[in-house]
């Protein structure tokens, strides 16, 4: 590879190999382009290994032991349950390795060229790379910036010791005996109900009124009331005011409704957001792309920045921090070069929380719309009423709420909570996308027994004619 001042031309280069960026990459070879990604990390950014993929593996381990223990309910007794927890953090890494694995099977068929290392913009059309054996300088036509977020880190909590990132909390040596969480959103509820399912004593703390703060309430109080049950402690409308370790544990003081209390644990979890990578040093400032005061990229309907070939997707622009917006938005970047007409659309933008029981939603809640102005109507159904939720044992507390516009009948929006709401709001998520009405879904024949039919019997109760529900 050319090393000095001669530059290598490519049609596209693309900063950041998470699921936003190595989308894009691959999209745009699809499209003809010559396309060169670089990441100074693994494939997959922090979504395959350090985020979605890890977190869900070992979600899907505390489910196992949880069933595994209670099989006496439904007369499967098993003795002396346990948990090797190196195998438990094998397997995690076994899903991880499988799936970047697959993503540089992927980049080389589409013939992407990959460069681990970094990036540095020299002017609007050329970029240095440069790792510890090369350091090539690139001229592009087109560049996608897809450069991820991280972990935000608090001035009284700082990242070290016992204290503790999303990152550092996946791969702990031991399943400890208890531990802190700061922030019960997203992030923290999941890896809370996790370690909890193993036997960790959890505490959160969190600023709202409830965990889950972005779903509804109807929605995490369930999830509240199953972190109960696997003795997590709930502080809301708290504040966390400081903490101080040692080399056995941590304690933290923090107020609730102007008391000041403290708890002591093996680790504190910092879970309060996540932070967009642009204040990294890769001459952002050097090309004048424009930002907000937030950090984040300013862009366009088809993600173009303020310089016209110089596009920027995912955690780094307006918008949720989710795995699979970034995905979306790489491919209307790669098509918007090719000159398609691709545009970003958020309509129906699914949101899913992997708690106990799952979380999900897309389109507008009955409230948002209400606020919006619209006549609304919506019809809820619940998971105890529907025979397949009750064959597969455990609890049955959840249900599936349709929104609708009650001047056309048109689905705006749904909210799942219970078993596999993961998987059921893609149906929801399709009917928000094509405008389909609350009938299509009653009209739509859903096989028995399924966890699906709570959607058609959720859309009968919208139109008034419920069949299995008074």
């Amino acid at each position: 590879m050319v090393v000095g001042d001669a530059s290598l031309n490519i049609d596209t280069l693309v900063i950041g190999a998470g699921p936003g960026g190595y989308v894009a990459a691959i999209r745009a070879a699809q499209l003809g382009q010559s396309v060169l990604i670089v990441d100074k990390s693994e494939l997959g950014g922090v979504c395959l290994n350090r985020g979605c993929i890890p977190s869900k593996a070992l979600i899907s381990a505390a489910h196992q032991y949880e069933v595994a223990k209670h099989g006496s309910d439904i007369g499967i007794n098993v003795s002396d349950v346990t948990v090797d927890w190196d195998k438990v953090q094998n397997f995690k890494g076994g899903v991880v390795k499988k799936l970047t694995g697959g993503v540089a099977g992927l980049l080389k068929a589409n013939k992407v060229q990959v460069f681990k290392g970094e990036a540095m913009f020299i002017n609007e059309t050329e970029a240095r790379l440069f790792n510890e054996q090369e350091s090539p300088r690139y001229k592009f036509n087109n560049c996608i910036i897809a450069t991820g977020s991280r972990p935000i880190e608090l001035k009284a909590f700082p990242f070290g010791g016992r204290i503790l990132s999303s990152t550092e909390a996946l791969s702990l040596p031991e399943i400890p005996k208890s531990m802190i969480v700061i922030g019960g959103g997203y992030i923290g509820a999941e890896l809370g109900q996790m370690y909890s399912k193993f036997g960790t004593k959890v505490t959160i703390i969190e600023g709202a009124d409830t965990v889950l703060p972005g779903f509804d309430k109807d929605m995490t109080k369930l999830v509240a009331k199953n972190m109960k049950k696997t003795n997590i402690e709930i502080h809301a409308n708290a504040k966390a005011e400081s903490a101080e370790q040692t080399d056995k544990d941590v304690t933290v003081k923090f107020t609730v409704n102007g008391e000041t209390k403290e708890v002591t644990a093996d680790y504190l979890l910092v879970t309060v957001g996540r932070r967009p990578n642009t204040d990294g040093d890769f001459g952002l400032d050097m090309i004048g792309v424009k930002m907000t005061d937030r950090g984040l990229i300013e862009v366009d309907h088809q993600g173009r920045t303020s310089i016209p070939h110089i596009y920027a997707i995912g955690d780094i622009v307006a918008g949720p921090a989710l795995a699979h917006k970034a995905s979306y938005e790489g491919k209307v970047a790669a098509e918007a070069i090719a000159g398609m007409p691709s545009v970003v659309d958020y309509k129906a933008m699914p949101a899913v929380c992997f708690t106990d029981p799952e979380c999900a939603s897309v389109g507008l809640s009955e409230a948002d719309a209400k606020a919006k102005g619209i006549n609304v109507k919506a019809g809820k159904f619940p998971y105890a009423a529907n025979g397949r939720a009750l064959s597969l044992g455990g609890s049955v507390d959840g249900f599936v709420k349709i929104v609708t516009n009650a001047d056309n009948g048109v689905v705006i929006g749904s909210q799942i909570v219970g078993p596999e709401a993961s998987n059921l709001i893609a149906e929801m998520g399709l009917a928000v996308e094509m405008a389909a009405t609350v009938e299509d879904l009653a009209l739509t024949i859903h096989a028995h027994p399924t966890l699906g039919e709570i959607v058609m019997e959720a859309a009968e109760v919208v139109l008034g004619h419920p069949i299995h529900t008074v």
